[in-house]
């Protein structure tokens, strides 16, 4: 996702140096040769696995960046750990920001939905780079400034926990349709869905294109993964004392996906590598 965003940024024009482990993608051979590389006050996004890894590497250029410098992460992390890094880093005058990103792999062609959380003139700063990476037209329609730090990624949670429950309701309708025998064209059901209907989505065009794929979805497990955001959906709505059935089930109902075979957790997989790339396991695996 990072790459993609390279990418994006570049053919808006913005200037970007990259860092990967990688060395076939990176620009530079290291952190310290990308603080090198960038012109003070640098603008330094952050784009790794959420928890140890992302605390790993901001703690790693914390001790690199300048005071004065911005850093923004960009992963899935956690809210609670943004505020330790804005802490962090504002104990040496460095500024930080938050961003929850959505578009998946789709995002270098689509654009990306953005969320952010920080200082209204961290956020201005940014801006630029902000409006490259998210889709043309007005801002408002696919970026917020949602508060202070945290609040980027805290809404992110809350949209990925919505996409749990929009992915298992999309699913199980799926298995239902499967199931009888009534139904002689199953992905040219969903397919008629796709215009005029209430229930059309992103979501479901690429429910289309993964039938289209793999009419029986025989090459897709049904174990799937939940990569954290849905259980921190459903810790804050217990701390919250908000009642989210639709969320939890659908987390519960990925716990039981590495358990039974179900065609339904196999939509739900074969969702998950349509929008994010996210791997899926093969059938019998």
């Amino acid at each position: 996702m990072g790459f993609n965003m390279r990418e994006r940024l570049r053919s808006a024009g913005i200037e970007v140096t990259g860092f990967d482990r990688n060395p076939e993608v990176s620009d530079v051979p290291s952190l310290m040769e990308l603080v090198a590389a960038i012109p003070a006050p640098r603008l330094v996004w952050v784009m790794v696995p959420s928890g140890v890894i992302t605390d790993s590497v901001i703690t790693e250029l914390s001790t690199l960046l300048e005071p004065g410098d911005l850093l923004i992460d960009g992963g899935n992390s956690r809210f609670t750990e943004d505020q330790t890094h804005g802490s962090m880093l504002t104990g040496k005058s460095i500024s930080f920001v938050d961003v929850g990103v959505s578009g998946g792999v789709w995002g270098l062609e689509n654009g990306y939905g953005l969320m952010a959380g920080g200082a209204a003139e961290d956020i201005a700063r940014a801006l630029p780079v902000l409006d490259a990476l998210r889709p043309e037209g007005e801002r408002a329609d696919s970026f917020v400034h949602v508060g202070g730090i945290g609040a980027g990624h805290y809404a992110k949670m809350v949209h990925n926990g919505i996409e749990y429950g929009l992915m298992q309701a999309y699913a199980e309708g799926y298995e239902l349709l499967a199931k009888k025998d009534i139904i002689q064209d199953l992905p040219g059901t969903f397919r008629a869905w796709q215009k005029g209907t209430v229930v059309r989505s992103w979501l479901l065009d690429l429910m289309v294109k993964a039938l289209d794929e793999d009419p029986g979805l025989e090459t897709i497990d049904d174990y799937v993964e939940d990569s954290g955001e849905g259980r921190w959906t459903v810790e804050e709505a217990i701390a919250n004392a908000v009642p989210a059935p639709a969320i939890t089930a659908a987390l519960f109902a990925r716990f039981s996906s590495r358990e039974d075979n179900s065609p339904a957790m196999k939509m739900v997989s074969a969702l998950r590598h349509q929008f994010g790339g996210h791997a899926t396991k093969p059938s019998g695996s």
